[in-house]
């Protein structure tokens, strides 16, 4: 039987999301009742600009004072979706303080402290969730949290930012420069006007945070991940990532290692083989795969972003938790007992491509052969081309810790005979 006394849900923000949260809430009014087992009514908008006309939002309902909104006592979720760090932190703390459960979609503040908000939500008995806050649409917290809770996981790849996606794909199939294909993104809607948190990877690092934390059981913090952006990749490398049958694209990776005693989290360009399912994930699309003991791969593929997906993802939490309100229970907390560590990247086993400009004269590779091997790093593939006194050097390695690596390509710039590395790229997916 259906319970006539409404759920009294605040919004806090109200733009692109926001604005298709409320509408959604209130064309579907009746569809989520059924579901929920009880209406959910909007009790009130937090906005930072009050004189806005926001269609299908009554203006008495709408606020500046989004710290009394969520003290008012009577709510009962708050969706939070207006980002960063502050206020977000202190208004969703606040409404646990006061008997709201919350649905977030800030992966900023979950990936800087989500401790502090999991700790909030477990002191005051309510819900802390955030499906929308990785991915947009897809569903893939809560199969990490719930479905796969009784697997382990031990690795966690894939493409978890549109905008950069949709820039390396423009790079790939037109030939295209970085700043072009930015500049396309940008036209489109895809790119904001300051697109630094995308194409610098710190968007991608936060949700791989996340990711990592979930999977893993583990706390790891956005200073955790190391990060790359796509900023340096260039239609040379787009045009050397065909040549080897791959192409190249910004991946958030969470492993679990093979003793099992750490973890760890980048976000850096790589070069995949085109026959990997996720070289094929175009435009601004997601993909993500997981890996578990028992389950195998797992795909999960879709839009990432937008007001809508996003909403999608925001609606489906606000579904669970006015279930969880209803039932006088509370949905999965923190899982951190496992306590790893999380490693430095020069510890991950990775391969590089290497692009260098030699002296085209003999006994330079020989040189180059002799830089890889005091450094332990193993050669897979060479290929040489020259003109005119000057060469290009491709060098495909085998699997080494990230650290010979990279001092390999110190020692490599130290030659007499290298002009130069013209670009260095790791390998994956294979």
């Amino acid at each position: 039987m259906m319970r006539t006394r409404p759920l009294k849900v605040a919004l806090l923000g109200c733009g692109v999301v926001g604005s298709e949260v409320a509408r959604i809430m209130t064309t579907h009014a009746d569809d989520l009742a059924a579901r929920i087992g009880a209406p959910v009514e909007l009790a009130g908008v937090a906005v930072r600009r009050p004189g806005k006309v926001r269609e299908g939002i009554p203006a008495e309902l709408v606020t500046t004072d989004a710290t009394a909104l969520v003290k008012r006592g009577d709510i009962d979720v708050v969706i939070e979706v207006i980002g960063g760090i502050e206020p977000a932190r202190a208004l969703i703390t606040t409404a646990f303080e006061h008997g709201a459960s919350v649905v977030s979609a800030n992966k900023a503040l979950l990936a800087e402290d989500g401790a502090t908000l999991y700790a909030a939500a477990e002191q005051h008995g309510r819900d802390l969730y955030f499906e929308a806050a990785v991915a947009g649409a897809i569903p893939l917290i809560r199969p990490l949290r719930e479905s796969l809770a009784g697997d382990k996981v031990n690795r966690v790849l894939g493409i978890v930012n549109g905008t950069t996606n949709f820039i390396l794909d423009k790079m790939d199939s037109s030939g295209a420069g970085y700043s072009e294909a930015l500049d396309e993104a940008t036209a489109l809607g895809y790119a904001e006007a300051d697109p630094t948190a995308d194409v610098e990877g710190f968007d991608a690092a936060a949700k791989a945070a996340i990711l990592a934390g979930i999977a893993f059981h583990t706390r790891v913090r956005l200073d955790d991940v190391y990060r790359e952006g796509l900023t340096e990749v260039t239609a040379a490398d787009m045009a050397s990532a065909r040549r080897m049958g791959c192409t190249v694209k910004l991946l958030a990776i969470c492993e679990r290692a093979a003793d099992g005693r750490s973890v760890t989290a980048r976000v850096h360009p790589a070069m995949i083989p085109l026959s990997h399912p996720l070289a094929s994930v175009r435009e601004a699309y997601n993909a993500v795969f997981v890996e578990a003991e028992a389950a195998g791969q797992l795909m999960f593929y879709g839009p990432g972003a937008g007001g809508s997906p996003t909403a999608s993802a925001v609606l489906g939490d606000l579904v669970a938790v006015c279930r969880n309100k209803l039932a006088e229970a509370t949905g999965p907390g923190e899982s951190a007992y496992t306590q790893l560590p999380v490693s430095p990247m020069g510890d991950v086993v990775t391969r590089y491509h290497i692009s260098l400009d030699v002296a085209d004269k003999p006994g330079v590779l020989a040189q180059v052969a002799t830089v890889f091997a005091e450094h332990g790093v193993s050669i897979d593939t060479v290929r040489q081309q020259g003109k005119d006194g000057e060469a290009s050097l491709v060098v495909v390695t085998h699997r080494a810790p990230d650290a010979a690596l990279s001092g390999t390509v110190e020692a490599l710039r130290k030659l007499d005979t290298v002009r130069g590395v013209a670009s260095i790229m790791r390998v994956e997916g294979e």
